[in-house]
């Protein structure tokens, strides 16, 4: 191959990854079947959410801050747009803060992920 084709390659390979980091992730319920919505107002979404030892959800996004209340003890793969993974050990009976976010999901553990994800909605005006 020479210069000039790896070169391009190059520029067409960043741009695919510049795009794809561009191109908003979709709505956790359409991405998977591993969430459920129990309540949606203007205020809040609340999703209840069954992860199974191995299942992956795929790149979604949580668009405003939310809390998460854990129902199982579970192990979590989290990987973020830029490649980035996080894995977390939660434990049944808590809860968790996280900020608006863009990431897929995987069940590492061996146990089922079961949760209830609560969304906050910006403030109507």
């Amino acid at each position: 191959m020479t210069y000039w084709h790896r070169f391009l390659v190059g520029v067409l390979f960043t741009t695919v990854l510049a795009v794809v980091a561009l191109v908003p992730a979709q709505d956790v319920v359409k991405v998977s079947e591993t969430h459920k919505v129990l309540l949606e107002n203007e205020h809040v979404r609340v999703l209840d959410f069954h992860v199974k030892p191995g299942e992956k959800v795929g790149m979604h996004s949580h668009p405003a801050a939310s809390v998460v209340y854990y129902l199982t003890d579970a192990k979590v793969k989290y990987t973020y747009p830029d490649g980035r993974t996080e894995e977390r050990t939660v434990k049944a009976g808590t809860a968790f803060w996280i900020e608006a976010v863009r990431h897929d999901v995987e069940n590492v553990g061996a146990n089922e992920f079961h949760g209830v994800h609560i969304e906050l909605k910006e403030p109507t005006k």
